[in-house]
């Protein structure tokens, strides 16, 4: 048995459990109970240190010519 041929037959056999039991794992890691804080704690970090939108600061002086 060639290489291509043995590692072929892994990852039709049992390289695609371990790809199934590692995507159901996450799944299950993702959406566990205590995961909520953690999610809307990775959500809000775009907005995070962000300033006044340009609409609600001060005007600029207006440039003299």
């Amino acid at each position: 048995m060639d290489t291509y041929s043995a590692l072929r037959h892994f990852a039709d056999s049992w390289g695609l459990l371990a790809m199934f039991l590692f995507f159901v794992g996450m799944i299950l890691w993702i959406f566990r109970p205590g995961a909520k804080r953690s999610h809307d704690d990775a959500a809000s970090i775009p907005l995070r240190n962000d300033t006044a939108p340009a609409a609600a600061r001060a005007p600029e002086a207006p440039a003299q010519k």
